[in-house]
């Protein structure tokens, strides 16, 4: 039976509201839990999710609804997840305060403690973000826009406006970002360096970042884009002005450029500005096959080759791809057990293991993918476990293992498949221990194909660095020993695969040709963006853990309790943000 709690007045944002559903679905007499704000978009979610009670018609947009899916209305059952919801809440809410966070719950207090920070970080409801973005930018502030879900004509609009502000809008929808050496949002804990890297994709920033450090590099500054930027819509604002922020950093001494395939008409806005550069560039856009390299611009493959070059520009290396050391482990997979599946926490990493199996196997472009399939062509599936589809009213998972368990299985029960391919993405804000969470199903998975004959390969890559706050060795050793095979990068996973299956990838060569003439000047970075680079204060507002892993690397934050004012109605909160800056002009 289904039992609803109405907590009045109680706002959370989403990932604490994912989180607190995890929680509760793992108390004994929950069948299934599920907790939401009371908006009318998150009241639809719970009727294609079976959990719609009327009781659900008396919440607003500021009231945190509860669904159980239990056996019978215990009161002791009733009482533990009341006490459970006000335990999780009150961990949630000391977090900052214990690190000697300040917390204030007005922009006027915000503003006024943090008067040294240059960066807003929001990760509240994208149907709130537009106002109070633009409410930041307005007081000076550059934005780091963790919320997705905003209109396109407001990203446009409000990046106009940053850029003429001489600010950026980092995002909407950026997962990803070090600013000095301090990790925001889902980010790794990579050492400082030389290395800068602007990017309009969060893993595979999180992807090239860690690289780097495991080879003994460092990053100055990783600023996200948001993965719209290089739309022909936006074209390319926040990317072009980090870009050349970063070219007159004086700290950074190589930078890396990191995207899916841009529109056209600003991929070559993009490569003009970068042949511009007085400093060596490195670009990747996934899903391109560079031939060449220019002089200083530099075409990588794929996102380990970004890292390598990378590091041997800063050394002053001689620019060359490293040739793969990859031993066949030696499968005997029976007749007909020909494929390869993939099941993603990563969008940017499935997107580049598509990617490397359709040069690899002759595969043509897919016509009409599903949704979260990023392949799927015969026997070979490439899935984004991130996309909208898996994740609207539910936990990303990064955070949520059970998504990819059941998956896990369904994969394995396919007598065609001969390999799974898996990422472990460490970092802020991910799982505390996903290797756990996932080695049971993997040993269940393999010991089930060979009780049917069929040898089952798992070959996993870990995301992450010895600093991020989970122990990569710890997960390394986890998955080994749960018959796991690990590679260095996902590159290296994806062509380990082809190898076991008889499709080895050779990637092409790549001859220095002389860099093309610019036919544009450098932009010239304005005070505050160079201001940036040494940012060391922030503002968040929203989640908390956020402003953890900011004081956990020396930063300082302002932590803002937000709230949508208005009852959370948009079209009052419209008309209040107008009557304010009416009463401000």
């Amino acid at each position: 039976m289904l039992h609803t709690i109405i907590q009045k007045n109680s706002y959370q944002d989403s990932i604490v509201l994912m989180l607190l559903t995890n929680r509760l679905n793992t108390l004994d007499g929950v069948n299934k839990a599920s907790v939401m704000m009371g908006t009318p978009a998150n009241k639809d979610i719970f009727k294609t999710g079976g959990l719609y009670t009327s009781e659900l018609e008396e919440a607003s947009s500021n009231d945190m609804a509860i669904v159980l899916d239990i056996q019978e209305t215990e009161e002791q059952l009733i009482q533990n997840v009341l006490s459970t919801i006000d335990e999780f809440l009150a961990e949630q809410s000391k977090g900052g305060n214990e690190k000697g966070t300040e917390t204030v719950k007005t922009w006027d207090k915000a503003i006024a403690l943090g008067e040294d920070a240059h960066v807003a970080v929001f990760s509240i409801p994208g149907t709130h973000a537009a106002g109070e973005i633009e409410h930041a930018l307005d007081e000076g502030k550059h934005v780091f826009c963790f919320s997705d879900n905003v209109a396109l004509e407001d990203e446009v609009r409000l990046k106009k406006l940053a850029h003429e502000k001489g600010l950026l809008l980092m995002g909407p929808d950026c997962g990803t970002g070090i600013i000095n050496g301090i990790p925001v949002a889902f980010t790794n804990a990579v050492r400082k360096g030389s290395i800068g890297v602007v990017g309009a994709s969060g893993t595979g920033i999180q992807e090239v970042t860690t690289l780097i450090h495991k080879l003994g590099g460092g990053v100055t500054n990783a600023i996200g884009t948001g993965g719209r930027d290089l739309k022909a819509e936006v074209g390319g604002i926040t990317l072009k002005d980090s870009v050349a922020t970063l070219e007159k950093d004086p700290e950074t001494k190589v930078i890396v450029v990191i995207s899916k395939p841009p529109a056209p008409s600003v991929r070559d806005e993009v490569l003009d500005l970068l042949r511009s550069a007085s400093k060596p560039v490195v670009t990747i856009f996934l899903g391109e096959e560079p031939t060449d390299h220019e002089e200083n611009l530099y075409r990588a493959y794929t996102l380990e080759e970004a890292a390598e070059i990378a590091v041997q520009l800063m050394e002053e290396e001689q620019v060359k791809v490293k040739a793969d050391e990859l031993e066949n482990p030696g499968y005997s997979f029976v007749s007909g057990q020909t494929g390869i599946k993939g099941l993603y926490s990563g969008g940017t990493l499935a997107y580049e293991a598509a990617m490397l199996m359709k040069r690899a196997l002759g595969l043509k472009e897919d016509q009409e993918t599903e949704a979260g399939f990023i392949l799927k062509n015969g026997v070979h599936e490439i899935i984004d476990l991130g996309d909208d589809i898996y994740t609207q009213g539910k936990p990303h998972p990064m955070i949520d293992p059970s998504k990819r368990q059941e998956m896990l299985v369904q994969a394995a029960d396919e007598a065609t498949t001969a390999v799974i391919l898996l990422d472990d993405v460490l970092g802020y804000g991910s799982h505390e221990n996903m290797a756990k969470e996932l080695a049971p199903t993997i040993k269940e998975i393999k010991k089930k194909a060979a009780s049917e004959g069929r040898e089952l390969a798992v070959i996993a890559t870990i995301v992450g660095t010895d600093e991020d706050p989970q122990n990569m060795e710890e997960q390394k050793a986890i998955l080994e020993e749960a018959g796991t095979i690990l590679c260095t990068s996902n590159a290296q996973a994806v062509k380990l695969a082809l190898v076991m299956l008889g499709h080895p990838l050779t990637l092409p060569e790549r001859t220095v040709l002389p860099k093309k003439a610019s036919s544009n000047p450098q932009i010239a970075p304005s005070k505050e963006m160079m201001r940036l680079l040494t940012n060391e204060a922030f503002i968040n507002i929203g989640l908390r853990s956020f402003s953890d892993a900011i004081i956990s690397h020396h930063g300082k934050a302002v932590q803002f309790d937000w709230q949508p004012v208005a009852g959370g109605n948009p079209t009052l909160q419209k008309a209040l943000q107008f009557l304010n800056k009416v009463e401000l002009n």
